[in-house]
């Protein structure tokens, strides 16, 4: 008989909640105990999704009801909103220490408090839980990811932009200064609660950038890219919100070093991931799209030569909300409970 691991859902009824419970209802060795959503607490997830009517799935609890000794859950997905996220896990962890979590937030992503309270606006509140947390994009942390009781599922945005930059600044393979990431999101991305700036007649027939010169997720970029580099790296980044429900597309500008050609980033990026599951690496020349990832936990990564001798161009794919988000956190979750790790996130891009 297989065993399988009970499985906890904080903020189920939000979109990357909701996306967690589909992708977990395929799973085979999940048992999805518990799932959370203080303001729809005591209804179904049908009533909240009525897509999810059909499946057998426990009704929705507030957090503050729950007993963590109690429960026994193996794993916790928490899909809160940032600052929530730090007082709920830990109490939760000092009340069931062997229980592993992967954050959804931004809580414990950044290791450095200062820059966290630099970006966030406060002080963080689990500083002993920020130690220990393990960054979690798994094309680079999966060792550490294996051991770690926290995982700090990295951001959608970030996500789209470390994957194609990380190999080649490990190679030092492109210039530090002068990188330009250009980045395009669908409305998921700002959440589902509801907002002014959100609604249809707000964001519908039109494109325009948001966060410009201070969009919290650059703090997390600066963090992976300086890493990588061995130096401090500040590159220029700027979101966009495009009127698509899902998607990131991120359009990079480098230029190589010691010269280095496109074709030679493409190398570097190819070889990298050639072995890896989730990331393809499309042929000189060719970019993706962002209907060729929807649904899936696929990214692309397409690389090519711009018309000024020694600069590339890297456009780089995801759906947000699956290898941005809760698909990421579920190959997280394989890698920590010992699964294979594409179990339950292996299905192909919905298209069209």
């Amino acid at each position: 008989m297989v065993t399988q691991k009970t499985i906890g859902i904080l903020g189920a009824s939000g979109y990357t909640g909701a996306e967690l419970v589909r992708l977990l209802l395929r799973h085979p060795r999940v048992d999805l105990k518990v799932l959370t959503a203080d303001r729809r607490a005591g209804q179904s997830m049908g009533d909240v999704f009525p897509q999810l009517a059909p499946y057998d799935l426990p009704r929705l609890v507030a957090i503050d009801d729950i007993d963590w000794a109690g429960v026994g859950l193996d794993l916790v997905f928490c899909a809160l909103p940032h600052a929530t996220t730090q007082k709920v896990l830990k109490d939760l962890l000092a009340k069931a220490p062997a229980t592993r979590v992967v954050d959804l937030s931004a809580d414990f992503r950044l290791r450095d408090p200062a820059a966290y309270a630099k970006w966030y606006g406060h002080e963080h509140h689990a500083l002993e839980l920020q130690k220990e947390a393990v960054y979690g994009l798994v094309e680079m942390y999966r060792r550490e990811i294996k051991a770690a009781r926290l995982i700090a599922n990295p951001g959608c945005y970030t996500t789209c932009a470390q994957l194609p930059l990380l190999p080649l600044l490990k190679a030092k393979a492109i210039e530090t200064d002068g990188i330009v990431v250009d980045a395009k999101s669908g409305v998921t991305g700002a959440g589902r609660s509801a907002k002014e700036e959100m609604l249809f007649c707000e964001v519908s027939d039109g494109f325009h950038a948001y966060g410009v010169g201070g969009h919290r997720h650059m703090a997390e970029l600066d963090q992976e890219f300086s890493k990588a580099a061995g130096r401090e790296v500040v590159v220029s980044f700027t979101p966009h919100l495009v009127p698509m429900n899902r998607g990131i597309l991120s359009t990079i500008y480098v230029r190589g070093r010691r010269g280095r050609t496109a074709e030679d980033l493409h190398a570097i990026v190819s070889e990298r991931y050639a072995r890896e599951p989730f990331v393809h690496v499309l042929p000189f020349g060719k970019t993706p799209q962002t209907r060729h990832v929807r649904g899936s936990n696929m990214t692309l990564i397409g690389v090519a030569a711009d018309r000024i001798p020694g600069r590339a161009i890297l456009v780089s794919t995801l759906d947000n909300l699956t290898k941005g988000a809760s698909g990421q956190a579920v190959q997280n979750m394989n890698l920590v409970l010992g699964f294979p790790e594409t179990m339950g996130i292996d299905q192909p891009p919905m298209f069209p």
